[in-house]
């Protein structure tokens, strides 16, 4: 049975940064049911460490932060994805499911933008590469923008793949930094299956890149009800979990599911308590 651990923190519900329709209102009682499967435990994000932040940001971003109101949940977002990261890297858990109040991809060395303040993924693997074995890291982001925060971070390191679903085509020389363009797909009839097929697609890459995590930068923004709109439906969510959970038992590797984009209750309401369960099923 594959240990599961959620990070949460309560300040996500109160404070998130989509403050419109309080996305995550919800939580964590709609989690009820899920806590009681003896696989499955919450923990309370700690806040990242000022000294962590620095190897990995400009000082500048520090009094920036603190400036934005959106990033009021900055610290604890942060802490949870570093402190699910460990417990994996540790062997304490096989799959755990991040939640955050304030993003973190489109948070780069000297800035940052769209509720997006320190770049969560980055700052943890940096913790990890220093305290365990683990060195190479696959990170999958089918959040509706580009994860450039997260590519102007690791764009010329070669142990990170970075795939990333967006309105781009791109590959770097080394092939491990690739863009695919599905905005193309956007509305399209059958967008569920051609933006899954495109994820398919691409899965071979991760095997063959060993990796010692897979991160799945899940955002809902891309469904057809949200801001970032490509008219996806709950399906298509539910398969490309499976998808990350089929890639990373074939490569035996632990899976972190981080929260990125969406600001609607309904749908965290009805996507977040499935994909969990989904972890902890399979």
């Amino acid at each position: 049975m594959k240990k599961i651990g959620i990070y949460y923190h309560p300040s996500f519900s109160r404070k998130s940064y989509m403050t419109i329709g309080n996305r995550l209102r919800d939580f964590p009682e709609a989690l009820e049911d899920l806590l009681k499967k003896p696989n499955v435990q919450m923990y309370e994000c700690p806040r990242v460490s000022e000294a962590l932040i620095l190897k990995v940001h400009d000082a500048a971003m520090i009094p920036a932060v603190a400036r934005d109101p959106f990033c009021s949940t900055a610290y604890e977002s942060a802490g949870g994805v570093v402190a699910a990261m460990e417990a994996l890297a540790r062997g304490e858990l096989d799959r755990a499911f991040c939640f955050i109040g304030a993003g973190g991809h489109h948070a780069g060395r000297r800035q940052f933008w769209g509720a997006c303040c320190f770049n969560d993924v980055v700052l943890a693997l940096t913790q990890v590469r220093e305290n365990s074995s683990w060195q190479r890291f696959a990170i999958v982001d089918t959040d509706a923008h580009h994860g450039d925060g997260t590519r102007d971070l690791i764009k010329n390191d070669p142990e990170v793949l970075h795939l990333c679903f967006c309105g781009n085509n791109y590959q770097s020389p080394d092939g491990t930094k690739i863009d695919v363009d599905v905005y193309s797909l956007g509305w399209q009839p059958q967008v569920n299956s051609l933006y899954v097929e495109a994820v398919r697609r691409h899965l071979p890459l991760i095997p063959a890149f060993h990796p010692d995590l897979l991160v799945w930068y899940f955002g809902f923004d891309t469904h057809s009800d949200d801001y970032g709109s490509l008219g996806l439906t709950e399906p298509a969510f539910f398969e490309i979990c499976d998808l990350m959970l089929f890639v990373s038992t074939e490569c035996g590797i632990p899976l972190q599911v981080v929260l990125g984009g969406g600001s609607l209750p309904h749908l965290a309401t009805a996507l977040i308590p499935e994909i969990i369960q989904r972890l902890a099923a399979a």
